[in-house]
Protein backbone atom coordinates (compact mmCIF):
# COMPACT_ATOMS: atom_id res chain seq x y z
CA UNK A 1 0.00 0.00 0.00
CA UNK A 2 1.27 3.50 -0.80
CA UNK A 3 0.34 6.77 0.52
CA UNK A 4 -1.48 9.38 -1.87
CA UNK A 5 -0.61 13.09 -2.03
CA UNK A 6 -1.53 16.02 -3.30
CA UNK A 7 1.20 17.52 -4.68
CA UNK A 8 -0.35 19.83 -7.09
CA UNK A 9 -2.90 22.65 -7.99
CA UNK A 10 -4.06 24.50 -10.50
CA UNK A 11 -6.55 26.94 -11.52
CA UNK A 12 -8.02 28.71 -15.27
CA UNK A 13 -10.44 31.61 -14.61
CA UNK A 14 -12.00 32.85 -18.11
CA UNK A 15 -11.23 36.44 -18.20
CA UNK A 16 -15.00 37.72 -18.68
CA UNK A 17 -17.09 38.83 -15.64
CA UNK A 18 -20.56 39.77 -15.15
CA UNK A 19 -21.18 41.61 -11.88
CA UNK A 20 -24.17 41.57 -10.46
CA UNK A 21 -25.63 44.77 -11.76
CA UNK A 22 -24.69 43.93 -15.22
CA UNK A 23 -26.92 40.66 -14.61
CA UNK A 24 -29.88 42.56 -12.78
CA UNK A 25 -29.77 44.95 -15.84
CA UNK A 26 -30.03 42.13 -18.40
CA UNK A 27 -32.74 39.91 -16.78
CA UNK A 28 -34.76 42.79 -15.70
CA UNK A 29 -34.80 43.59 -19.53
CA UNK A 30 -35.68 40.65 -20.74
CA UNK A 31 -38.58 40.71 -18.32
CA UNK A 32 -39.66 44.03 -19.76
CA UNK A 33 -40.27 42.39 -23.29
CA UNK A 34 -41.68 39.18 -22.01
CA UNK A 35 -44.68 40.76 -20.01
CA UNK A 36 -44.94 43.11 -23.01
CA UNK A 37 -45.20 39.77 -25.13
CA UNK A 38 -47.35 38.11 -23.29
CA UNK A 39 -49.66 41.14 -21.44
CA UNK A 40 -53.27 40.06 -22.79
CA UNK A 41 -52.42 36.10 -21.39
CA UNK A 42 -51.07 38.37 -18.09
CA UNK A 43 -54.39 40.20 -17.97
CA UNK A 44 -56.27 36.38 -18.70
CA UNK A 45 -54.41 35.05 -15.76
CA UNK A 46 -53.20 32.37 -18.13
CA UNK A 47 -49.82 33.27 -17.41
CA UNK A 48 -48.00 35.11 -14.47
CA UNK A 49 -46.01 38.33 -14.79
CA UNK A 50 -42.25 37.50 -14.40
CA UNK A 51 -40.65 39.66 -11.64
CA UNK A 52 -37.25 41.70 -11.50
CA UNK A 53 -34.35 40.96 -9.86
CA UNK A 54 -32.18 42.98 -8.04
CA UNK A 55 -28.80 43.25 -6.84
CA UNK A 56 -29.96 43.05 -3.54
CA UNK A 57 -31.53 39.62 -3.63
CA UNK A 58 -29.10 37.80 -5.20
CA UNK A 59 -26.35 38.88 -2.71
CA UNK A 60 -29.03 37.55 -0.35
CA UNK A 61 -29.68 34.90 -1.89
CA UNK A 62 -26.39 33.56 -2.55
CA UNK A 63 -23.53 35.70 -0.94
CA UNK A 64 -21.80 36.24 -5.02
CA UNK A 65 -20.80 39.81 -6.43
CA UNK A 66 -19.74 38.23 -9.49
CA UNK A 67 -19.28 35.26 -11.84
CA UNK A 68 -16.49 34.46 -14.73
CA UNK A 69 -17.85 33.26 -17.47
CA UNK A 70 -16.63 32.12 -20.85
CA UNK A 71 -18.37 34.13 -22.79
CA UNK A 72 -20.62 37.07 -21.35
CA UNK A 73 -22.27 38.86 -24.58
CA UNK A 74 -25.05 35.99 -24.97
CA UNK A 75 -25.42 36.31 -21.62
CA UNK A 76 -26.67 39.84 -21.42
CA UNK A 77 -28.32 40.12 -24.55
CA UNK A 78 -32.26 40.33 -23.23
CA UNK A 79 -33.36 38.32 -26.66
CA UNK A 80 -30.24 35.39 -25.85
CA UNK A 81 -30.06 34.67 -22.10
CA UNK A 82 -27.22 32.43 -22.74
CA UNK A 83 -23.11 31.99 -23.71
CA UNK A 84 -22.71 32.20 -27.71
CA UNK A 85 -20.08 29.69 -28.18
CA UNK A 86 -18.05 29.45 -31.29
CA UNK A 87 -18.78 25.63 -33.16
CA UNK A 88 -15.31 23.93 -33.00
CA UNK A 89 -14.51 21.70 -36.25
CA UNK A 90 -13.77 18.28 -35.10
CA UNK A 91 -9.84 18.85 -35.68
CA UNK A 92 -9.51 21.03 -33.05
CA UNK A 93 -9.50 20.85 -29.33
CA UNK A 94 -13.19 21.14 -27.25
CA UNK A 95 -13.42 24.38 -24.92
CA UNK A 96 -13.61 22.02 -22.17
CA UNK A 97 -10.13 20.19 -22.80
CA UNK A 98 -8.57 23.57 -23.65
CA UNK A 99 -9.90 24.69 -19.80
CA UNK A 100 -8.75 21.68 -18.60
CA UNK A 101 -5.55 21.77 -20.57
CA UNK A 102 -4.63 25.41 -18.62
CA UNK A 103 -5.59 24.06 -15.14
CA UNK A 104 -3.53 21.06 -15.52
CA UNK A 105 -0.30 22.71 -16.93
CA UNK A 106 -0.83 25.16 -13.57
CA UNK A 107 -1.03 21.90 -11.36
CA UNK A 108 2.38 20.10 -12.96
CA UNK A 109 4.39 23.14 -12.53
CA UNK A 110 3.06 23.56 -9.27
CA UNK A 111 4.29 20.08 -8.26
CA UNK A 112 7.20 20.41 -10.14
CA UNK A 113 6.44 17.76 -12.37
CA UNK A 114 5.88 16.95 -16.44
CA UNK A 115 3.19 15.04 -18.24
CA UNK A 116 5.44 12.32 -18.55
CA UNK A 117 5.53 11.79 -14.81
CA UNK A 118 1.38 11.27 -15.04
CA UNK A 119 0.16 8.26 -15.71
CA UNK A 120 -3.96 8.61 -15.87
CA UNK A 121 -6.27 11.42 -16.58
CA UNK A 122 -10.05 11.96 -14.82
CA UNK A 123 -11.79 14.18 -15.88
CA UNK A 124 -14.76 14.92 -13.30
CA UNK A 125 -17.38 17.27 -13.95
CA UNK A 126 -21.34 18.08 -13.75
CA UNK A 127 -21.58 18.55 -17.35
CA UNK A 128 -19.33 16.89 -20.21
CA UNK A 129 -19.48 18.62 -23.38
CA UNK A 130 -20.15 15.26 -25.44
CA UNK A 131 -20.84 11.82 -23.95
CA UNK A 132 -17.37 10.47 -26.27
CA UNK A 133 -15.20 10.08 -27.05
CA UNK A 134 -14.01 10.84 -23.33
CA UNK A 135 -12.93 14.30 -22.99
CA UNK A 136 -10.29 12.80 -20.78
CA UNK A 137 -9.24 11.31 -23.77
CA UNK A 138 -8.59 14.22 -25.50
CA UNK A 139 -6.93 16.05 -22.45
CA UNK A 140 -5.00 13.12 -21.92
CA UNK A 141 -3.58 13.75 -26.08
CA UNK A 142 -3.26 17.04 -25.37
CA UNK A 143 -0.93 16.75 -22.58
CA UNK A 144 1.07 13.62 -24.59
CA UNK A 145 0.52 12.08 -21.31
CA UNK A 146 0.57 7.94 -21.90
CA UNK A 147 -1.30 5.69 -19.47
CA UNK A 148 -4.93 5.69 -19.64
CA UNK A 149 -7.68 8.60 -18.98
CA UNK A 150 -11.64 8.33 -18.06
CA UNK A 151 -14.51 10.58 -17.19
CA UNK A 152 -17.01 10.82 -14.53
CA UNK A 153 -19.73 12.85 -13.54
CA UNK A 154 -21.15 13.26 -9.78
CA UNK A 155 -22.92 16.49 -10.57
CA UNK A 156 -21.12 18.94 -7.74
CA UNK A 157 -19.04 16.49 -6.18
CA UNK A 158 -16.96 15.66 -9.34
CA UNK A 159 -13.66 16.63 -8.06
CA UNK A 160 -13.89 14.58 -4.26
CA UNK A 161 -15.25 11.05 -5.87
CA UNK A 162 -11.58 12.02 -8.58
CA UNK A 163 -9.95 12.30 -6.16
CA UNK A 164 -11.16 9.45 -4.15
CA UNK A 165 -10.54 7.30 -7.02
CA UNK A 166 -7.35 8.73 -7.84
CA UNK A 167 -5.86 7.98 -4.62
CA UNK A 168 -7.62 4.95 -4.37
CA UNK A 169 -5.38 3.44 -7.60
CA UNK A 170 -2.46 5.36 -6.22
CA UNK A 171 -2.71 3.12 -2.40
CA UNK A 172 -3.20 0.21 -4.59
CA UNK A 173 -0.41 0.31 -6.43
CA UNK A 174 -1.68 0.37 -10.08
CA UNK A 175 -0.64 3.82 -11.04
CA UNK A 176 1.90 6.06 -9.23
CA UNK A 177 0.12 9.88 -10.42
CA UNK A 178 -3.19 10.85 -11.74
CA UNK A 179 -4.77 14.53 -13.21
CA UNK A 180 -7.78 15.15 -11.72
CA UNK A 181 -9.40 17.81 -13.69
CA UNK A 182 -12.81 19.63 -13.63
CA UNK A 183 -13.56 22.10 -16.06
CA UNK A 184 -16.88 23.08 -15.45
CA UNK A 185 -18.79 25.60 -18.19
CA UNK A 186 -21.70 26.20 -15.73
CA UNK A 187 -23.01 29.29 -17.62
CA UNK A 188 -24.66 26.91 -20.80
CA UNK A 189 -26.38 24.93 -18.24
CA UNK A 190 -27.98 27.50 -16.55
CA UNK A 191 -31.11 29.14 -16.78
CA UNK A 192 -30.67 32.94 -17.86
CA UNK A 193 -34.44 33.77 -17.74
CA UNK A 194 -35.76 32.17 -14.33
CA UNK A 195 -35.33 34.70 -11.35
CA UNK A 196 -34.89 32.13 -8.74
CA UNK A 197 -31.36 30.65 -10.17
CA UNK A 198 -30.32 33.25 -13.09
CA UNK A 199 -27.06 34.41 -10.83
CA UNK A 200 -26.08 31.32 -9.75
CA UNK A 201 -23.50 29.87 -12.00
CA UNK A 202 -20.01 30.57 -13.27
CA UNK A 203 -17.37 29.26 -15.90
CA UNK A 204 -13.70 27.47 -14.62
CA UNK A 205 -11.36 24.50 -14.36
CA UNK A 206 -9.55 23.41 -11.59
CA UNK A 207 -6.80 20.39 -11.61
CA UNK A 208 -4.98 18.66 -9.11
CA UNK A 209 -1.55 16.28 -9.28
CA UNK A 210 -2.04 13.36 -6.96
CA UNK A 211 1.19 10.78 -6.75
CA UNK A 212 2.66 8.73 -4.08
CA UNK A 213 3.57 10.69 -1.79
CA UNK A 214 7.70 9.65 -1.49
CA UNK A 215 7.44 10.77 -5.01
CA UNK A 216 6.95 14.52 -3.78
CA UNK A 217 9.19 16.94 -4.81
CA UNK A 218 8.28 19.83 -2.67
CA UNK A 219 5.45 20.33 -0.21
CA UNK A 220 2.33 17.94 -0.26
CA UNK A 221 -0.88 17.46 1.14
CA UNK A 222 -0.90 13.66 2.37
CA UNK A 223 -4.63 11.99 1.96
CA UNK A 224 -5.23 10.94 5.31
CA UNK A 225 -8.93 9.74 4.26
CA UNK A 226 -11.68 9.43 1.54
CA UNK A 227 -15.28 9.06 2.05
CA UNK A 228 -17.89 9.13 -0.61
CA UNK A 229 -21.96 8.64 -0.49
CA UNK A 230 -25.21 8.85 -2.46
CA UNK A 231 -28.24 9.21 -1.92
CA UNK A 232 -30.84 9.63 -5.01
CA UNK A 233 -33.30 13.06 -5.03
CA UNK A 234 -34.70 14.50 -7.96
CA UNK A 235 -34.37 17.99 -5.93
CA UNK A 236 -31.64 19.86 -8.18
CA UNK A 237 -31.85 17.74 -12.19
CA UNK A 238 -31.01 18.20 -15.63
CA UNK A 239 -33.02 16.24 -17.92
CA UNK A 240 -30.96 17.57 -21.03
CA UNK A 241 -30.00 14.02 -22.86
CA UNK A 242 -29.39 12.92 -25.94
CA UNK A 243 -32.92 10.62 -25.35
CA UNK A 244 -34.44 14.04 -25.72
CA UNK A 245 -35.30 14.16 -29.35
CA UNK A 246 -36.83 10.96 -29.25
CA UNK A 247 -39.57 12.18 -26.44
CA UNK A 248 -43.20 13.69 -27.75
CA UNK A 249 -41.70 17.43 -26.85
CA UNK A 250 -38.87 16.77 -29.00
CA UNK A 251 -36.10 19.25 -28.95
CA UNK A 252 -38.34 22.20 -27.86
CA UNK A 253 -36.67 24.95 -25.59
CA UNK A 254 -38.21 22.97 -22.14
CA UNK A 255 -37.50 24.43 -18.90
CA UNK A 256 -36.22 20.94 -17.48
CA UNK A 257 -33.23 20.71 -20.14
CA UNK A 258 -31.51 22.90 -17.91
CA UNK A 259 -30.41 23.43 -14.17
CA UNK A 260 -33.73 23.11 -11.99
CA UNK A 261 -33.68 22.64 -8.41
CA UNK A 262 -36.27 22.92 -5.53
CA UNK A 263 -34.07 25.34 -3.40
CA UNK A 264 -35.28 25.34 0.11
CA UNK A 265 -35.81 20.69 0.16
CA UNK A 266 -31.75 21.07 -0.74
CA UNK A 267 -31.26 23.36 2.03
CA UNK A 268 -33.42 21.19 4.33
CA UNK A 269 -31.88 17.83 3.36
CA UNK A 270 -28.69 18.16 2.47
CA UNK A 271 -26.85 20.09 4.70
CA UNK A 272 -28.02 17.70 7.55
CA UNK A 273 -26.26 14.69 5.08
CA UNK A 274 -22.97 16.78 4.64
CA UNK A 275 -22.67 17.56 8.53
CA UNK A 276 -22.86 13.80 9.51
CA UNK A 277 -20.56 12.50 6.34
CA UNK A 278 -18.21 14.76 7.79
CA UNK A 279 -18.56 14.00 12.00
CA UNK A 280 -18.64 10.59 10.96
CA UNK A 281 -15.56 10.41 9.05
CA UNK A 282 -13.48 12.87 11.33
CA UNK A 283 -14.89 10.75 13.93
CA UNK A 284 -13.36 7.38 12.37
CA UNK A 285 -10.35 9.01 11.76
CA UNK A 286 -9.97 10.12 15.09
CA UNK A 287 -9.31 13.73 13.77
CA UNK A 288 -11.13 16.29 16.43
CA UNK A 289 -12.70 19.68 15.35
CA UNK A 290 -9.91 21.74 17.34
CA UNK A 291 -7.34 19.61 14.53
CA UNK A 292 -8.94 21.13 11.66
CA UNK A 293 -7.09 24.31 10.75
CA UNK A 294 -9.02 24.88 7.10
CA UNK A 295 -12.50 24.04 5.52
CA UNK A 296 -12.55 24.27 2.07
CA UNK A 297 -16.44 23.61 1.28
CA UNK A 298 -18.45 23.27 -1.51
CA UNK A 299 -19.30 27.12 -2.92
CA UNK A 300 -22.92 26.60 -3.64
CA UNK A 301 -24.13 29.18 -1.08
CA UNK A 302 -22.89 30.89 1.79
CA UNK A 303 -25.36 30.39 3.86
CA UNK A 304 -25.56 26.50 3.40
CA UNK A 305 -21.38 26.75 3.89
CA UNK A 306 -21.76 29.15 7.34
CA UNK A 307 -24.07 26.15 8.50
CA UNK A 308 -21.67 23.34 7.84
CA UNK A 309 -18.81 25.26 9.39
CA UNK A 310 -20.47 25.81 12.61
CA UNK A 311 -21.88 22.76 12.94
CA UNK A 312 -18.37 20.98 11.96
CA UNK A 313 -16.46 23.05 14.06
CA UNK A 314 -19.31 23.21 17.11
CA UNK A 315 -18.85 27.48 16.59
CA UNK A 316 -18.56 30.15 13.98
CA UNK A 317 -15.43 29.48 11.68
CA UNK A 318 -12.57 32.37 12.76
CA UNK A 319 -11.33 34.45 9.59
CA UNK A 320 -9.66 32.14 6.95
CA UNK A 321 -10.61 28.74 8.51
CA UNK A 322 -13.21 28.39 6.05
CA UNK A 323 -12.06 30.73 2.69
CA UNK A 324 -15.33 31.49 0.14
CA UNK A 325 -14.38 32.31 -3.37
CA UNK A 326 -18.39 32.15 -4.27
CA UNK A 327 -18.37 36.00 -3.56
CA UNK A 328 -15.70 36.59 -7.04
CA UNK A 329 -16.66 33.27 -8.32
CA UNK A 330 -19.82 32.52 -8.05
CA UNK A 331 -20.63 28.51 -8.12
CA UNK A 332 -18.70 26.55 -10.34
CA UNK A 333 -20.02 23.09 -9.43
CA UNK A 334 -17.59 20.53 -9.11
CA UNK A 335 -14.85 22.91 -9.50
CA UNK A 336 -15.54 25.53 -5.97
CA UNK A 337 -13.83 23.27 -3.19
CA UNK A 338 -10.73 22.72 -5.31
CA UNK A 339 -10.51 26.68 -5.91
CA UNK A 340 -10.82 27.29 -2.25
CA UNK A 341 -8.04 24.73 -1.83
CA UNK A 342 -5.99 26.55 -4.76
CA UNK A 343 -6.16 29.60 -3.25
CA UNK A 344 -6.07 28.72 0.40
CA UNK A 345 -3.59 26.43 1.39
CA UNK A 346 0.03 27.60 0.73
CA UNK A 347 0.05 29.25 4.14
CA UNK A 348 -0.60 25.70 6.28
CA UNK A 349 1.88 24.59 8.38
CA UNK A 350 3.39 21.57 8.54
CA UNK A 351 1.44 19.35 10.14
CA UNK A 352 -2.08 21.45 9.90
CA UNK A 353 -4.83 19.01 8.85
CA UNK A 354 -7.73 20.44 6.20
CA UNK A 355 -10.64 19.03 5.19
CA UNK A 356 -12.33 19.48 1.40
CA UNK A 357 -15.66 18.61 0.71
CA UNK A 358 -17.94 19.16 -2.04
CA UNK A 359 -22.10 18.00 -2.49
CA UNK A 360 -24.73 18.59 -4.88
CA UNK A 361 -27.48 17.17 -7.47
CA UNK A 362 -27.15 12.92 -6.34
CA UNK A 363 -27.41 13.89 -3.91
CA UNK A 364 -24.02 13.32 -3.50
CA UNK A 365 -21.07 14.21 -0.89
CA UNK A 366 -17.57 13.89 -1.21
CA UNK A 367 -15.10 14.86 1.65
CA UNK A 368 -10.74 14.60 2.04
CA UNK A 369 -8.91 14.68 5.44
CA UNK A 370 -5.28 16.34 4.11
CA UNK A 371 -2.42 16.62 6.16
CA UNK A 372 0.53 18.97 4.90
CA UNK A 373 3.78 18.26 5.15
CA UNK A 374 6.85 20.58 3.94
Amino acid sequence: MYTPAITGSGLFTPSEVITNAELVKSFNAYVDIYNAENADKIAAGDLRAKDYSSEEFIFKASGINQRYVIDKTGILDPTVMHPLLRQRSDDEPSLMAEMALDAAQKALKDAGKTAADVDAVICAASNLERAYPAVAIEIQELLEIKGFAFDMNVACSSATFGIQAAADMIRSGSIRSALVVNPEICSAHLEWRDRDCHFIFGDVATAVLLERSEDATGPYFEIKSTRCATDFSNNIRNNNGFLRRSRPDGVADRRDMQFMQNGRKVFKEVLPMVSAHIANQMAEEGVQASDLKRLWLHQANKSMNDFIGKKVLGRSPEAGEQPNILQDYANTSSAGSVIAFAKYSNDLDDGDIGLICSFGAGYSVGSVILQKHG
